[in-house]
């Protein structure tokens, strides 16, 4: 009962508290004391947004390949007879690198060479005796016949003889020499290795979601790690045709100039491959941005009022993020303090050195102007 009592004469109280003299002062004053603290400023730091360049780049590694690239081996069985080439050596096309040796076949040449060339005189003696009608047009035709198979003859054996000098298909340099003279070699033997290093190819993977900035002719930078300072600029040849469902990634191509023969096939590159500029973009540091559930939005100061911006973002870039819209350039944006602002609220910029020098809340701020923000320099993304 004695509880009971004391809330009934509690609630009584609370309820007629402005007709009773001591207790209504007391609220007023509480009352009157949360009105000054809402009135008062919120110290904020601010900076304007400002324009910058937005370089988006896509990176990637790849492994540098010749532009061609073969394996010299022989034809056919033989013994090398001689060596033309030495290791390393940059040759033209068409430079004889080995002859083996084809003394038999030759003889079957001269052989059939000889039968040939009886074929076409005995052929060149008919006709003309056809002519005077000495002899028979059906054995000028036999004779014909007899010698254009003795003209298929020598060029089989003279065909056959060509393998057996082995040359230089495109121009390239030459590997290590992997014979000796008098060594017998049978095809798939290695010879050396041929390299067409004055370009070079790399193929290198980037994301799907990459894809829209890519085209052909496009530049690309690569590094390698043998020349660290060094950049080698190049060019997209082809996109390919497909993606690759395991990881969702497609292959490109690029040719990369080589002739002071730095590179080497088979070297590990980083590519890096510029996707879009834009020239224009706003830029404002990332510690400004609030994200809600689906929407992103900012504060910006409108007559020393904190206004609720919403706002679309682009790239995140060194520490910035790209505002595609709802921003414009110079309008003040709250990046420090925004845990604090509320919609409306009074703002003041922080005094300089904030409040680690005495100032405090409320207090009057140094005698220093704001500080302005530092100009940037171009942000760079890498997307991928």
């Amino acid at each position: 009962m004695i509880v009971a009592l004391i809330g009934a004469v509690g609630l009584a109280g609370w309820n007629f508290r402005q007709n009773i003299p001591l207790v209504s002062t007391f609220f007023e004053q509480a009352d009157s004391k949360k009105r000054r603290r809402g009135d008062r400023p919120v110290f904020v730091e601010t900076t304007k947004a400002r324009t910058g360049q937005v370089l988006i780049t896509v990176d990637a590694i790849g492994t540098a390949r010749s532009n061609e690239s073969i394996t010299v081996t022989p034809q056919v069985t033989g013994v090398v007879n001689k060596i033309h080439f030495r290791e390393g050596q940059w040759v033209k096309a068409g430079t004889v690198l080995v002859d083996l040796d084809a003394g038999e076949l030759r003889a079957e040449l001269a052989e059939k060479t000889s039968l040939r060339d009886n074929a076409k005189r005995l052929h060149e003696r008919a006709r003309r005796l056809a002519g005077k009608k000495n002899v028979p047009e059906a054995r000028v035709e036999e004779l014909f016949g007899a010698l254009t198979a003795s003209e298929a003859r020598v060029r089989a054996d003279q065909a056959k003889l060509d393998q057996y000098r082995i040359i230089a298909p495109f121009a390239g340099r030459l590997g290590l020499r992997r014979i000796s003279t008098g060594a017998l070699v049978r095809p798939g033997d290695v010879i050396t290795t041929l390299d067409d290093t004055s370009r070079l190819k790399v193929d290198f993977r980037i994301p799907e979601t990459a894809i829209s900035y890519v085209s052909a002719k496009q530049t690309v930078k690569a590094r390698s790690a043998a020349y660290p300072d060094r950049d080698y600029v190049g060019q997209v040849q082809t996109v390919d045709s497909r993606v690759d469902p395991a990881t969702r990634s497609i292959e490109i191509r690029a040719i990369f100039d080589n002739r002071q023969d730095k590179l080497k096939p088979g070297m590990f590159l980083t590519a890096t491959l510029t996707a879009a500029i834009r020239d224009n973009a706003i830029l404002i540091p990332e510690q400004a941005l609030i994200s809600s559930s689906d929407k992103q939005f900012i504060f910006t100061v409108v007559d020393d009022k904190a206004v609720r911006t919403v706002v679309t973002t682009g790239e995140h870039v060194n520490g910035d993020i790209e505002i595609l819209s709802g921003l414009a350039v110079g309008t003040s944006v709250i990046i420090g303090g925004v845990q604090k602002v509320r919609p409306g609220q009074t703002v003041k910029n922080m005094p300089p050195g904030g409040f680690g020098n005495g100032n405090k809340p409320g207090g009057k701020p140094g005698a220093k102007p704001d500080a302005k923000p530092d100009a940037k320099p171009a942000a760079v993304k890498k997307a991928g």
